[in-house]
């Protein structure tokens, strides 16, 4: 009888996910990655560091590379798959969750609208530009005092003739500073409405909120709107309640699912590398037991965090991805990498919190993406409510 053989599993995909993916789901999949590993991260750190980030020119490339709503249909989009666009997704955060921002913002939060609520002119004048990267956008929703809240939006617009009048403010809005065009909802008598807000409109201004400790790869700013006045032509005609922007939100919470996976696959490969090179005691401390356990759970978090990803795409692609299922994913996998987060740094012990490594910077991203897009708090309601009937957020 012959002795059976077994293949050494890869540290890398201990599972064996990339053999779910198909030839162009891969390929796309590993053009993302080659970017991210030459163009963004040699450079990411400093731009954290610095609190920068070259928008204009990322924009063209992220454009060039199709990138952009590449998962809508039609007006320059590229017209991938879910799945595809969550598996560019996980390779832009495995760079740095501002980058995935900028471009999950880009695509979920200011094109999709248009592209779902639009009329055909507006979806002809903004989507192939925004497609190309020509123009930038940014989602303004969230106000200083209503964050899990939407719906308590103070933000208002009133018709004056045949135009609208916005007044109001939004709060930790990503690319305001830098965008050329806001989506804005706010209240009207007509229920909750969206804009589209070209930033050079008088009244508009969007200063950048500084000092921030997360996310430092990325703009975020403050959205004031003073009697900004856009023609009846600028509001999106398709919708007239939170189910607008509260579709907005799931789209983007679906990339964040694989993106979180992204950040927490960066920091279990930089935990594993280290353990095997760093020695103590005359010996890698990959090869102490507590060290193993720690890069076993973190190695496990990842597969499992890849494994529903790739369900919920596949789940989205077929049409029968529910809101309560994007929150599962959003919950569980920013969580986890949240955990692989923290393991990975401890490995790395005093070095883990310089940024010649990926791991701090991802650590203190991560706990921007645990509270943004829905609180853990509030993804953990929804999924309440879905198996129990009861609604616990009044």
């Amino acid at each position: 009888m012959s002795e059976i053989v077994f293949a050494k599993p890869d540290p890398y995909d201990f599972l064996e996910t990339d053999a779910l993916l198909s030839e162009e789901e891969t390929l796309l999949r590993d053009t993302v990655r080659d970017y991210v590993e030459k163009e963004i991260n040699p450079h990411v750190a400093d731009w954290w560091d610095e609190g920068v980030i070259p928008h204009a020119e990322l924009a063209k490339a992220f454009g060039d590379l199709g990138m952009l709503g590449m998962h809508l249909e039609g007006y320059g989009c590229a017209g991938t798959s879910a799945t595809a666009y969550g598996l560019a997704c996980m390779e832009l955060e495995a760079g740095d969750s501002g980058i995935r921002s900028f471009v999950s913002v880009q695509g979920s939060l200011v094109m999709f609208p248009i592209w779902k609520f639009g009329s055909e002119e507006q979806k002809q004048t903004w989507l192939p530009r925004m497609a190309s990267g020509e123009i930038i956008g940014c989602f303004g929703l969230t106000e200083a005092d209503s964050g899990s809240d939407p719906a308590s939006m103070r933000t208002s617009a009133k018709r004056d003739g045949s135009d609208w009048l916005i007044n109001g403010s939004k709060m930790w809005i990503t690319n305001g500073s830098i965008a050329d065009v806001a989506i804005v909802w706010a209240r009207t008598d007509d229920g909750i409405r969206g804009f589209i807000v070209p930033s050079d409109t008088k009244g508009f201004a969007a200063p950048e909120i500084k000092k921030k400790a997360s996310l430092r790869a990325s703009v975020t700013s403050e959205l004031i709107l003073d009697d900004v006045r856009v023609p009846d032509e600028f509001l999106l005609p398709a919708v007239s309640s939170m189910r607008g922007p509260l579709s907005c939100l799931n789209e983007a919470r679906f990339g964040i699912a694989f993106g979180a996976v992204g950040a927490a696959r960066s920091c279990y490969e930089s935990a594993l590398a280290y353990a095997g090179e760093r020695e103590q005691f005359n010996q890698p401390i990959g090869s102490f037991q507590l060290t193993q356990r720690k890069l076993v759970e973190m190695m496990v978090s990842v597969q499992r965090g890849t494994l529903v990803a790739l369900h919920l795409g596949r789940r989205k692609d077929n049409g029968e991805l529910t809101p309560e299922q994007v929150s599962f994913g959003k919950f569980d996998n920013v969580r986890n990498a949240l955990e692989v987060a923290r393991t990975a740094r401890s490995i790395l012990g005093a070095n883990g919190i310089t940024l010649e490594y990926p791991v701090f910077r991802h650590m203190a991203n991560l706990e921007t993406v645990f509270t943004y897009e829905g609180t853990n708090e509030i993804h953990t309601l929804v999924m309440g409510q879905a198996i129990t009937g009861l609604n616990a957020f009044t």
